[in-house]
């Protein structure tokens, strides 16, 4: 199963300018989340942020936060404890009005169309066996299809970002690379994009 950009949603976790500077490779870690960002943003593909307390952590870099349409200040690990949950998933479409169609204005005698729901959340970032782990367990457990891009997350130290990765693939998330994500994103070399994210990667 490869990853399809018009399923798709992003969210970057937690690379916030006080926590950066003790995470294991955190520049290769956040040069890969803002090249993701930057593909989401070609495609379409709604990207989304999270800060965990903030005041203290600081923001995600100015970079990620331009890409993202939103950012979560949270006090959880989790992102879905706050909300990212209700962000991911689009609104209920409204009822059908009730009455005589001849009676209501023309706008409303048909129901609108259902918001478009992306099911597929790709998802990076610090610290591995943390916020991101317990963020993308939940997604999980909301029945959203998760891929963990393994080279855009890291921990404090490697032990504690790959026994993150170990759990997560046993739970049932996709591990994946930032290269995977763009080049299923794309699918093709006579995409529109296809020069941009070359550009990005080289």
């Amino acid at each position: 199963m490869l990853l399809d950009a018009s399923q798709s949603q992003l969210v970057l976790v937690d690379y916030q300018s006080r926590l950066m500077p003790a995470i294991f490779d955190a520049e290769p870690v956040l040069r890969n989340a803002i090249r993701l960002a930057q593909l989401a943003k070609l495609l379409e593909v709604p990207a989304w942020g999270t800060e965990q307390n903030p005041s203290k952590l600081g923001e995600n870099p100015a970079e990620i936060r331009g890409l993202c349409r939103k950012t979560l200040a949270k006090m959880h690990f989790s992102g879905v404890e706050e909300g990212l949950g209700e962000w991911l998933r689009p609104p209920a479409a409204p009822q059908a009005p009730r009455g005589n169609a001849r009676s209501l204005p023309k706008h409303l005698q048909k129901p609108a169309a259902p918001a478009e729901e992306r099911n597929t959340v790709v998802v990076a970032g610090c610290e591995a066996h943390v916020c991101l782990l317990q963020t993308a367990l939940d997604l999980l457990e909301d029945e959203f299809e998760v891929w963990v891009v393994t080279d855009a997350c890291s921990s404090r130290t490697e032990r504690n970002r790959d026994a993150a990765f170990d759990r997560l693939a046993g739970a049932g998330a996709e591990l994946v690379t930032t290269e995977m994500v763009g080049f299923e994103w794309l699918r093709t070399a006579e995409h529109p994009a296809f020069r941009d994210w070359q550009a990005l990667i080289r």
